[in-house]
């Protein structure tokens, strides 16, 4: 799941996986992660982690919306805008459903002070990369939390906890529908951006290990109960 095709050249989304594959280790190995899939982690620090997700995912939104503008054809819309219909009719709800039943209120916006440093700078670089760069850049920017949370929701999936909010989170990131948009998401790069230019590589990894780094900070955020 989330990989290559055995025996198929990789695509430069694979190969910036693998270039970065320390920081993507920490992202999805994060102990607040398997804390998530063992249900040990406590409900407070998991509601702290919705209350910023929330405000991130907003900002994620945004960002995709100026990915799309950038897209070339017909095809690439199809994804972008798939992944903007994810977050915000699938992820954004749950999450404030998911902050209801950890005591939460779900219809709250925070205010700019109340925002995390990490939460913003998360956010300002996925705006700042949509904004500046082409379809490609803003789909490498977004794919490490897309596609890490795929692979999250794989891995915990085999042994899920008996709590139904920690199993219900992970749930959302296990379903088939999830796994189809990360490649559909990942062949797009494949398909719009030249790998083998080292030009290109290297100006996309830049972008892909950025946002791999803030994955992990978001979680040690979360983790260190904000």
């Amino acid at each position: 799941m989330f990989d290559a095709q055995a025996g198929a050249p990789a695509g430069i989304a694979d190969r910036l996986r693998q270039q970065g594959r320390k920081l993507w280790a920490a992202a999805v190995d994060h102990p607040m992660v398997n804390a998530i899939g063992d249900g040990s982690l406590p409900q407070k620090v998991f509601r702290g982690y919705f209350v910023q997700n929330i405000a991130y995912l907003e900002d994620y939104t945004r960002a995709l919306g100026a990915t799309l503008s950038k897209a070339p054809d017909e095809a690439a819309l199809a994804v972008v805008a798939r992944a903007i219909e994810q977050i915000v009719h699938v992820e954004l709800p749950k999450n404030r459903s998911f902050l209801e039943r950890l005591g939460g209120d779900g219809r709250y916006v925070l205010s700019p002070g109340e925002v995390h440093p990490t939460t913003y700078a998360y956010g300002r670089h996925l705006l700042a990369t949509a904004a500046l760069g082409d379809c490609a850049a803003g789909l490498t920017a977004i794919l490490p939390c897309q596609w890490s949370y795929g692979e999250i929701g794989e891995k915990l999936l085999a042994s899920a906890p008996t709590d139904d909010i920690y199993a219900d989170w992970i749930a959302v990131f296990s379903e088939p529908e999830y796994e189809e948009l990360v490649n559909e998401t990942t062949a797009l790069l494949d398909r719009l951006a030249d790998g083998d230019d080292p030009a290109t590589f290297a100006r996309l990894s830049q972008v892909f290990d950025a946002s791999s780094r803030f994955e992990v900070a978001f979680w040690d955020m979360a983790y260190r109960e904000l």
